[in-house]
């Protein structure tokens, strides 16, 4: 079974005023050793409204579950000695101005980046899955790369900029879309072409070294692992082991499956398949990798499920993961409770608080329970673990 972690990127709010709390590397440096026995680690991200927690890698569904919520349970003490707590909000429902955590590096990108990067307060949620060898991580790269639109729709959780409704489910990737480096990637059919395409982009100037190659899924450099970015941190901590759950058997499938062509979809197409999933989640059509053409959500996601349905069954995570996804299909996604939130007194304090409570709840949305039941959670595989770096990286290893 491979390993799997995940990292979340959280909003810093005032516990008093639910408004953003330009306090996230106070927070991270008064943290102590809280994090070391489970092997998690909290960190700054570019915005002091913003704490990352990366936690390590996991070989089951359920231990994967246990990893976000410790995770979540330790960013909330390191936001509670500065007078915070932390919320699984992709944006801010209200109006703000975020503050940059201090440093070279994030100066510089402010600098080269301008109102791109002095409005990037996005959180995301990333998924590393661990691989044998980079002609593997480069042929999965390939082959996923048409379900990713799916997995946006499904995560969708930012409905809210700077004090309005967008209209879209995940407003969160059309703010990250205008990043240069940002989005769908071309096939690149072995290593040598994956580096040809990261040598061009390094070589015009515009990313400033190769963390800021923002695309929607890449090879680490610094661990044996795959990672998934196009998702918008869930608001529920089932939602997120799931979809987790589900990253890694398509990854796996998408491996056993490297004696069949690549899908020859250009990056440009792509990208609109995101948008419309962005547009809509669940509530809409996505478009449907068999055809091209566009498809009810839940014909899309079932799809995907019965592609990968072999793998999970496989892995003992068949009925939680389809449970999972048939749940949200059913009640919708983050960026629908924040908008059923929203809608009494159209507050943006109202999202906050009733996000803080989903973040942090232990069987919220009715999704949890399913996914204890699952078994016992499995002690992680640290094995090969390293400090990560500043871009925020899982410490994961390969395949178990």
């Amino acid at each position: 079974m491979r390993t799997f972690g995940v990292e979340e990127e959280l909003l810093l709010v005032d516990a008093a005023t639910l408004e953003p709390l330009p306090a996230g590397e106070w927070a991270v440096d008064l943290q102590g050793d809280d994090h070391l026995a489970s092997g998690h680690r909290v960190a700054v991200e570019l915005q002091q409204e913003q704490i990352e927690v990366i936690s390590p890698p996991q070989t089951t569904v359920a231990g994967q579950l246990e990893a976000i919520r410790t995770g979540r349970a330790l960013a909330e003490q390191a936001a509670l000695r500065v007078g915070g707590r932390v919320a699984a909000l992709p944006t801010a429902p209200g109006r703000l101005s975020p503050h940059p955590v201090p440093g070279v590096r994030y100066r510089r990108i402010g600098e080269q980046f301008g109102i791109i990067a002095a409005e990037q307060l996005l959180n995301g949620f990333h998924i590393h899955v661990g691989v044998e060898s980079r002609n593997e991580a480069v042929s999965v790269l390939d082959r996923i790369r048409v379900w990713l639109p799916t997995l946006l729709a499904l995560s969708a959780n930012s409905p809210f900029w700077s004090g309005r409704d967008t209209g879209y489910a995940s407003y969160r990737y059309q703010a990250w879309s205008r990043w240069p480096t940002a989005g769908p990637t071309e096939i690149f059919r072995s290593p040598a072409g994956y580096d040809r395409h990261r040598a061009h982009m390094l070589d015009t100037g515009v990313p400033l070294d190769s963390g800021m190659l923002y695309y929607d899924a890449r090879l680490c450099e610094h661990q044996p692992t795959l990672e998934v970015r196009i998702a918008d941190v869930c608001l529920d901590v089932a939602d997120a082991a799931a979809l987790a759950a589900l990253v890694r058997a398509l990854v796996e499938t998408s491996s056993r499956d490297g004696r069949w062509p690549v899908p020859e979809v250009p990056a440009s197409l792509l990208r609109t398949w995101s948008w419309l999933a962005s547009r809509s989640g669940v509530e809409g059509q996505l478009i449907d990798p068999a055809t091209g053409a566009p498809a009810p959500a839940g014909d899309v996601v079932f799809h995907l499920l019965d592609y990968v349905r072999p793998v999970l069954a496989e892995y003992g995570e068949e009925a939680t993961v389809e449970t999972a996804m048939a749940d949200i299909l059913r009640r919708g996604t983050g960026a629908q409770r924040q908008r059923h939130a929203y809608e009494d007194r159209r507050e943006a304090r109202d999202v906050v608080a009733d996000a803080l409570e989903v973040t942090h709840a232990g069987s919220s949305l009715g999704g949890t329970a399913g996914l204890v039941e699952s078994g016992t959670p499995e002690e992680s595989d640290r094995t090969g673990a390293s400090p990560a770096d500043e871009e925020g990286l899982s410490p994961l290893s390969g395949k178990d």
